[in-house]
């Protein structure tokens, strides 16, 4: 053991060890279909209860192994419970969602701002006891689950054998998030638009600046704890299933940019954890679009943005991160998976309600490595 002291040996061994039993004791959430080997996974966000959700037609003929709800599932948009348990009553009512809940396509689900309550809420939203108990009542998730009792209803599964293990990762952005920032209106080009629809009357949330503040936060410190032990979790694919954009640059309306703490400690957690294969989907825009960061990360982070299952957005923000085009009408995104001999392979598409592809992109997972 030459240049290598006893001391450093065993303190190099109760490290190594210490890492093993942090990954050891790190846990995703059960789920009874765990053994389940995933190819292909349907997601979508952004779906008004009382609107025709014909998309569902094309969601089915995909054949998805797995359905994720990225949030904006219904607009709640209340305080009363009352309102709340009608527009969840709305969805079960959509012959469309009735299909998809009949074929037995299993369903994964988490809030964004809509579905948690009022429209840019975070932390200080005050039904969000409520809110929670009826949105996982509705998505079926057992009474001892640990999603009833957590800060928030966070939560990350791992599906099929090893070799094949995606893991799932779904995190809370709103029951710990902390104050949104407003943004100075300049007086041209995007921001001149929102100035005009805000003096018409018309009501349109932010703009919101970036926060460099380090006590801001989306997700509080104990979920932070919790989405760094699930890196740990040895996976083949990570699917991050973030209800806000992720890796889009855009300051201006909700997103991860605009915590710039959130934004780097994931990035950070990324490398650190050695969390190789992931990749981001988000919803929220109610439009859909293709994304990517390769500057001072571990391995190029993509975004695919499906939005919305039947809200359109007018207009493109500029994102600097895009790649290709943006596609402004209804849509759901699928991500299929060719596992392979060798190093697997995911296709990313954004589909309209047609079941025509609108934008795809490939990705290889080998060069999704730290």
């Amino acid at each position: 053991m030459t240049g290598i002291s006893r001391r450093g040996l065993v303190a190099g061994t109760a490290t190594a060890g210490l890492i093993a039993g942090v990954a050891q004791a790190a846990r995703s959430d059960p789920h009874p279909l765990s053994e389940r080997s995933l190819t292909r996974i349907a997601f979508g966000s952004c779906a008004k209860s009382d609107k025709p959700q014909p998309i569902w037609d094309a969601v089915l003929a995909a054949r998805p192994d797995l359905f994720i709800f990225l949030g904006d599932n219904v607009y709640l948009d209340t305080r009363d419970p009352a309102v709340m348990r009608r527009k969840y009553a709305e969805l079960a009512a959509q012959p469309g969602f009735q299909r998809l809940k009949a074929s037995g396509i299993p369903i994964l689900a988490i809030w964004d701002d809509h579905d948690f309550g009022e429209n840019d809420a975070g932390m200080d939203y005050p039904m969000k006891e409520e809110s929670r108990r009826l949105f996982l009542d509705f998505f079926g998730e057992p009474a001892d689950s640990p999603r009833r009792s957590r800060d928030g209803i966070y939560t990350a599964h791992v599906f099929g054998p090893v070799g094949r293990r995606v893991q799932v990762i779904l995190p809370d952005l709103r029951w710990n998030r902390t104050a949104l920032v407003p943004l100075e209106l300049g007086d041209q080009g995007y921001e001149a638009w929102v100035r005009k629809r805000f003096e018409a009357g018309e009501p349109t949330p932010g703009p919101y600046a970036r926060n460099p503040e380090m006590t801001a936060t989306q997700l509080g410190e104990t979920q932070w704890r919790w989405l760094e032990d699930q890196l740990s979790i040895p996976a083949d694919i990570r699917v991050f299933g973030s209800s806000l954009q992720v890796v889009a640059d855009f300051a201006g309306w909700e997103g991860w940019i605009n915590f710039a703490h959130d934004h780097q400690r994931l990035i950070a957690a990324i490398r650190d954890r050695k969390a190789n294969g992931l990749i981001c989907l988000s919803g929220d825009t109610h439009y859909g679009e293709i994304s990517r960061l390769d500057v001072n990360t571990p391995y190029p982070l993509w975004d695919i943005t499906s939005s919305g299952l039947t809200e359109v957005w007018p207009v493109t923000p500029p994102n600097a991160l895009r790649v290709g085009e943006v596609f402004r009408d209804q849509n759901f995104g699928l991500l299929t998976i060719g596992w392979g001999e060798s190093a697997p392979t995911v296709l990313a598409e954004v589909r309209d309600v047609n079941g025509e592809v609108r934008l795809e992109q490939a990705i290889r997972v080998g060069d999704l490595t730290v």
